[in-house]
């Protein structure tokens, strides 16, 4: 039963703290993200320079099968904790931050995020692994996503008002404080003596992720589906100031009402996400959230509030499927002693893409209508929904555990 499956992951204590880690840290960041577009945008007047703040976010993505190899070789609990702390210790740098001439220490703080994000997310994926049954990784997952996800509903909102009233050194000092409590959260986790060694087997080095996500007819799909998705999300996310802006006649701020909207979305798929894995062939499931993102971000050219409301919202359905899909995929089908590589590979595959796009996108948004480039970018989704949906997997090598599709 559904309610059964998100109480077991909700009773287990490393699973709890995970996701209140998840929560805290996730609302200082969203915060966070969203203030230093607006940050960037009242300093510079820019939308270009403005969407490349997302991309420095994005950047070290490519950087992930590296990075991976990394958290795969540290132990990962310590991992957690000390990344948090040091990203807590670089946000109190953003003080300084006061005028355009400045604006690089903020731009080398998001590079940090992105960076530290990449490691924190190989060594999370290890230890929920580890922690959680098999049956219950796409539950766990959906959780994740919604709590991450739903931070949108409140912190984008919550960033903006700060920004607007106390200016962005505030937001960044909130971000600081919730990686600290994050920090401390990761300090509780209940890890075996397994888990908290870094994997000993070097085998295959770095490469040895980029392998498993090829080699394997289950996950190749879903990570391409992933890349091609995540692509036109990047090209999506870089028009949000010059739509805000041009299409809608509202200023930057309210691209946190947007965010909140999104949130609603990303939450309703995060709570359905794990039964509907337990149900539908994955590629299904990705196919159908690839289509409704398509169709979501074709909307966002029309120059209505009440439009963009709703487009914002399938959005926030639509676009997690596929990562949770192709998440779930890597830690059930992924050895331990490969998954932060793997893991990594997979993210660094499919949010790569995201991290071109962002910046051809800002590049775009100065020369192309958005009114002509959302509806090109939507159909690039929906022909790639089409193409996921209409591919059959072969099955994998017997493992010794289910597909989600048998869960």
């Amino acid at each position: 039963m559904t309610g059964s499956a998100a109480g077991r992951v909700l009773g287990d204590r490393t699973a709890g703290l995970f996701l209140a880690a998840v929560v805290v840290s996730g609302f200082g960041s969203s915060a966070m993200s969203l203030a230093a577009g607006i940050w960037v945008k009242s300093l510079t007047g820019s939308d270009s320079l403005a969407a490349l703040a997302l991309f420095t976010v994005w950047l070290p993505t490519l950087f992930g099968p590296v990075l991976g190899a990394v958290a795969d070789r540290l132990p990962r609990k310590p991992l957690l904790v000390w990344s948090n702390i040091v990203m807590a210790l670089l946000l109190t740098t953003l003080i300084a931050v006061d005028s355009a001439g400045r604006l690089w220490i903020l731009f080398m703080a998001l590079m940090a995020y992105g960076a530290s994000s990449v490691l924190m997310d190989s060594a999370e994926s290890a230890l929920v692994a580890g922690a959680v049954g098999a049956r219950l990784l796409g539950d766990f997952n959906g959780l994740r996503m919604m709590a991450n996800e739903g931070m949108k509903l409140v912190a984008p909102l919550t960033g903006a008002a700060l920004y607007t009233r106390f200016g962005g050194v505030s937001v960044a000092l909130l971000d600081a404080a919730s990686f600290a409590l994050a920090a401390g959260l990761y300090g509780l986790l209940p890890v075996r003596g397994a888990e908290l060694a870094a994997a000993r087997d070097g085998a295959g080095g770095w490469t040895a992720g980029v392998r498993q996500v090829w080699g394997s007819p289950v996950l190749r799909p879903l990570v391409f589906a992933g890349s091609v998705t995540m692509l036109c999300a990047g090209l999506n996310g870089a028009t949000l100031y010059a739509v805000v802006d041009r299409t809608l006649g509202h200023s930057p701020a309210y691209a946190g009402v947007l965010s909140a909207v999104q949130g609603v979305g990303s939450v309703m798929v995060g709570l359905l996400a794990g039964p509907l894995l337990r149900r539908l062939p994955e590629r299904v499931f990705s196919a159908a959230g690839i289509a409704l993102f398509g169709m979501a971000v074709g909307l966002r050219a029309v120059p209505y509030d009440a439009v963009a409301l709703l487009a914002c919202g399938l959005i926030g359905a639509g676009l997690p499927c596929v990562l949770i899909a192709a998440m779930t995929a890597v830690q059930r089908e992924t050895p331990d002693a490969l998954l932060g590589r793997t893991a990594a590979t997979a993210g660094t595959l499919m949010f790569a893409p995201n991290a071109v796009a962002l910046a051809l996108g800002a590049g775009l948004v100065a020369v192309v209508d958005v009114r002509v480039l959302l509806p090109l970018v939507g159909a690039v989704a929906l022909a790639a929904a089409v193409l996921v949906a209409g591919r059959r997997t072969r099955p994998g090598p017997a493992g010794p555990l289910p597909s989600s599709a048998e869960a």
